[in-house]
């Protein structure tokens, strides 16, 4: 590699933007090989490699930036900050991906890299893609739909399902399909009061865990369905159509924010996310990408749609309704739907953990598998907002409590590390203003909530209901995160009976007790709940305050089970008798 000393700021920017270029490249192509792998995995039921991928794909991006920054710095040496030549070197670069299919993938990875190098405030237009250089260019991309119709329905589903260019499975690898498309299909009439209907699906299979999904949409007379298929693959049999998801709600909880990503092979992912945003409108495209796996470009386009929302509102920063976190400091803007968490310069007491304790819980949160209750975190470093758009007192709270993360430069509040996350309700706050049946469906899906969480090897730490949320679908999710721990590290005692008067009235516990000991009969003496509601968590989740359902789930664990969490209610499942 020829010294940058003995280069032209053009020749050293045109070989930065070369170098950059093939870094995305490699990150394209490792990305695609682990992607494609899940259809094997599926095949297979290969179930912990399939599980090893998704991680190994979670860290894909850190690694190649973590060398692609190294080659740069050695590269360009003593004039590694000069603004010029990066500025030439986005010019370069942006002419090597304007035929890409992912040019918006490759313009996110070029941010973060300047972003490695500068620690940005803000954006910066000269060095980095703050809006998309290629709105306007017109590309070839592959049709990414295949169409079904002419034929009576359940013959329909049958060949789609069996076209190994769409679902990629043939015939013979099924079991007892016909059975299931029948099914399939008497629902899909019913539900669009037709018997014609013409069928769109994705040309590719969204993977995820233990499952696959056919996602598309029927049409008759102009009105549109979402759909999707879940498959599955039992031991000892052939894949299984197991459910038949329909509507928009359906489809919006599988492709939730508070699930794992899919391995879904798209050769331009931005057209396959507009594509599904059809199917979900009020998805923000962020998610979506998100979804798809692309969580890096996820945050340039949350990014770019959070900018926007700020030039075209008025209203300011106030905390976010709740009880105090005695960990972060939570904020939001009213008119838009996330809040904004800073982790606080000292925890109030009894709270003992660190920064870097708190940091780790969201990194496990961000690379486990969420089971569809743990809201994801995006972290973002160097936020500039405009100081008129906070409340005085919560700047005044924020240099108060954050002062390690947050100063103000001139009429900016520069934020140096915030988790962003989409704002729910407060269960407790639920509670107080819900009608008594809506009561009771929060609290059993409380319950439902942390047992799927313990399916996942997940247990809360704290499960006050100050600490869990409900979504605008009704969904009860936890977002606390400070004493989330792996449920198997975890020992599930009974609580001891006193033995005397004096160990009965103790104040402190006259046993001894160490760190990782729970004592599950002890949660609902610290549960508010509306009385009838928690009766009916009782009733149907009352072994959750005993330590055999704890030590139970810690015995499949250990045995190599792995319990699922389906993103779908059981009415949705395809039974046949």
């Amino acid at each position: 590699m020829a010294s940058s000393a003995r280069l032209t700021d053009s020749r050293l920017a045109a070989l930065c933007a070369e170098e950059i270029r093939e870094a995305f490249r490699d990150y394209e192509k490792r990305f695609g090989e682990i992607t494609r792998r899940a259809r094997d995995r599926f095949l297979a039921r290969d179930w912990p490699a399939s599980f090893d991928d998704a991680s190994e794909r979670l860290r894909l991006y850190s690694w190649i930036l973590d060398g692609l920054t190294t080659r740069i710095a050695d590269l360009m040496g003593a004039r590694l900050c000069e603004r010029a030549i990066w500025s030439a070197i986005k010019a370069a670069y942006s002419a090597l991906i304007a035929r890409s299919m992912r040019w918006e993938i490759a313009e996110s990875f070029f941010n973060s890299l300047t972003r490695r190098v500068f620690a940005t405030e803000g954006v910066d237009q000269a060095i980095e893609f703050v809006d998309t250089d290629f709105d306007a260019l017109v590309r070839e991309v592959p049709e990414i739909t295949r169409t079904y119709s002419g034929v009576d329905l359940p013959e329909l589903l049958f060949s789609l399902l069996t076209d190994e260019q769409a679902s990629g499975f043939k015939e013979s690898r099924w079991a007892n399909l016909q059975a299931h498309v029948d099914i399939a299909a008497q629902r899909l009439s019913e539900a669009v009061r037709q018997a014609a209907i013409k069928i769109e699906i994705v040309s590719t299979i969204f993977y995820r865990g233990r499952s696959a999904y056919i996602v598309g949409r029927a049409i008759a007379d102009g009105a549109t369905l979402p759909f999707a298929f879940s498959l599955l693959h039992p031991e000892g049999r052939g894949i299984t159509l197991d459910a038949l998801l329909m509507g928009e709600s359906d489809l919006a909880i599988l492709f939730s924010y508070t699930r794992s990503y899919f391995h879904v092979d798209a050769s331009c992912p931005l057209q396959l996310v507009r594509w599904l945003r059809q199917l979900m409108p009020r998805k923000p495209l962020a998610e979506l990408c998100n979804a798809i796996g692309f969580n890096r470009h996820a945050k340039t386009e949350f990014y770019r749609d959070f900018v926007r929302h700020l030039r075209n509102s008025d209203d300011c920063f106030v905390d976010a309704e709740g009880t105090r976190g005695m960990v972060m400091i939570v904020f939001t803007l009213p008119s838009y739907d996330v809040v904004f968490k800073l982790i606080r310069d000292h925890f109030d007491a009894p709270k003992e953990s660190q920064r870097s304790d708190v940091m780790r819980r969201y990194k496990l949160v961000f690379e486990h598998d969420r089971a569809g209750r743990l809201i994801e975190a995006h972290e973002f470093e160097h936020l500039r907002i405009p100081r008129h758009r906070f409340h005085p007192g919560l700047v005044e709270e924020l240099q108060r409590h954050a002062a390690a993360t947050v100063r103000l430069d001139g009429d900016d509040v520069i934020i140096g590390h915030a988790y962003v996350e989409r704002r729910v309700r407060p269960l407790n706050l639920f509670f107080r203003k819900s009608s008594n049946d809506a009561a009771i469906a929060a609290a059993c899906d409380y319950g439902q909530a942390i047992k799927d969480l313990a399916a996942s090897n997940i247990f809360p730490g704290d499960l006050l209901t100050k600490n869990f949320g409900v979504t605008r679908r009704r969904r009860v999710v936890f977002y606390d995160y400070d004493e989330l721990c792996f449920l198997t590290d975890c020992n599930f005692r009974e609580m001891p009976q006193a033995r005397t008067y004096e160990e009965e009235i103790a104040a402190e516990p006259w046993f001894p007790v160490r760190d990782n000991d729970i004592f599950p009969e002890e949660f609902p003496a610290f549960l508010a709940f509306p009385e009838a509601a928690r009766e009916a968590l009782m009733e149907q989740h009352g072994d959750l305050f005993r330590p055999d359902f704890w030590r139970g789930m810690q015995q499949k664990f250990r045995a190599g089970e792995l319990p699922e969490v389906f993103p779908y209610a059981a009415a949705r499942r395809l039974v046949v008798p």
